[in-house]
């Protein structure tokens, strides 16, 4: 089955699962339960249609794998809301919480193509010497303090000389 099958909330399960199979190897609905601030009968309604739908093994009272394709299913989502919360957290200036709050919402409407443009812009400001950190820090400083308009000419001016101070140390 395909994800685009699933809602948002069982993507959440999936998630969930995951993220707990990650650590503890199997998942059992309590736990489920706890994370998801949900009642048992909710979880074993989802348990089953995910089961139905060929992603998780469960059985009553047992413990609750994934199947390959569950996996990969979950391993998707859950990297759509790292990426997301990254995003959010680096270039944004979002407080954790509230960026992972955000990210979890967003990680359901975001297409494939998007999720590959932020990716891609998180890789252009790790590896862009005009970007990077310091980059991030200008942002930061501009959302702050909103400085005067004069200040992009002087961010460009130092951000040559320290790209020119960087390729002499390197000897380019």
């Amino acid at each position: 089955m395909s994800n685009t099958l699933l809602s948002k909330s069982l993507e959440d399960y999936l998630e969930v699962i995951y993220n707990i199979i990650v650590v503890d190897e199997t998942a059992k609905a309590k736990d489920i339960a706890v994370k998801m601030q949900v009642k048992a009968p909710s979880v074993t309604g989802a348990l089953r249609q995910l089961a139905d739908r060929g992603l998780v093994n469960y059985s009553p009272y047992g413990q609750i794998t994934l199947t390959k394709e569950g996996v990969e299913v979950a391993q998707e989502v859950a990297k759509r809301h790292r990426v997301l919360k990254d995003f959010l957290i680096r270039v944004l200036s979002i407080d954790e919480p509230e960026a992972d709050v955000v990210a979890c919402q967003m990680e359901h409407a975001v297409t494939t193509e998007v999720m590959d443009r932020f990716t891609q812009f998180l890789e252009f400001v790790d590896s862009c010497p005009r970007a990077g950190s310091s980059w991030i820090k200008n942002f930061r400083y501009y959302r702050n303090q909103k400085p005067e308009a004069g200040y992009c000419h002087k961010c460009i001016s130092k951000t040559i000389e320290n790209i020119e101070a960087d390729s002499s140390q390197e000897g380019i």
